[in-house]
């Protein structure tokens, strides 16, 4: 198994893209053009990272960072894929985490941002390919690409750097008007109900709302943390009509980070 900075090596490279700003909603509010590069010195045991962003009519900002570690906030999948974020949701804190999934020469990130009473307040989509790629976005995610039966392989991993687990999973996916209902099982089975409304879906009896947004990308997440409550974040990507990548960062019922699950899905039916 590799190393967490082994892991982090999956990102070098120089990333094209934009970082798209967007309300609690979804609604697209700026698209900032975005180079991230990443270039391994010292052998590979110091990254230098390079966030370069060039908003319309403003001046370019530049960001560098070096860095030979990894926080505590921070945990990295095999293939690259990582997230980092607040490990302790507290009341009276700012509070958030990023979500990030790579594919061949593709990145897509998700940025979830909340207040100090806990309420969603924005979104961050950062949609990258690696420089000279050709590899064009995907559609924005639909409500019918979910439709069917889907099976998956899963692999958690925790902050304490416990043994990570690894098992099946298979998500059932159905509409009817205006309503949508899935059946999740991965050993025990959750069943869900949600309204569609438009590229929102409002899940019953609680805060929980998945967005459909550009490239395939959905944001699951709460309207609003409730204290003592367990939650999760979560960003999903279509990679190919019936290939899904989602990645699942959750938190206790004492608001503390216990997990970052990495699920890839096909459909199957």
């Amino acid at each position: 198994m590799k190393s967490q900075w082994e892991c982090l090596l999956e990102n070098l490279g120089a990333w094209e893209g934009s970082f798209t700003r967007l309300s609690p909603s979804g609604e697209i509010l700026e698209d900032i053009p975005s180079i991230v590069s990443f270039t391994g010195l010292n052998d590979n045991q110091t990254m230098r990272q390079i966030v370069r962003l060039s908003p319309p009519n403003q001046p370019v900002s530049e960001k560098v960072l070096e860095y030979s570690s990894l926080g505590r906030n921070t945990l990295f999948f095999d293939n690259g894929a990582f997230s980092q974020g607040s490990i302790q949701f507290a009341p009276f804190s700012e509070f958030g985490a990023e979500l990030g999934l790579i594919h061949n020469d593709r990145r897509l990130r998700l940025v979830q941002l909340f207040d100090k009473q806990g309420k969603l307040t924005g979104l961050t989509l950062i949609r990258e390919k690696l420089s000279g790629s050709e590899t064009p976005d995907r559609p924005p995610l639909q409500v019918d690409d979910l439709i069917g039966e889907w099976s998956g392989e899963a692999t958690t991993i925790y902050p304490d750097w416990r043994s990570p687990d690894s098992y099946t999973t298979s998500l059932k996916i159905q509409r009817d008007g205006d309503r949508l209902h899935q059946e999740l099982n991965f050993g025990r089975a959750i069943v869900t109900s949600a309204q569609i409304e438009g590229s929102i879906l409002k899940f019953d009896s609680s805060n929980v709302q998945i967005l459909l947004l550009p490239d395939g990308a959905s944001s699951n997440c709460p309207t609003e943390i409730q204290p003592r409550k367990p939650f999760v974040l979560e960003v999903g990507w279509l990679l190919q009509p019936d290939l899904r990548q989602r990645l699942i960062r959750t938190y206790s019922d004492k608001g503390e980070w216990i997990s970052l699950t990495l699920v890839t899905e096909r459909k199957i039916r």
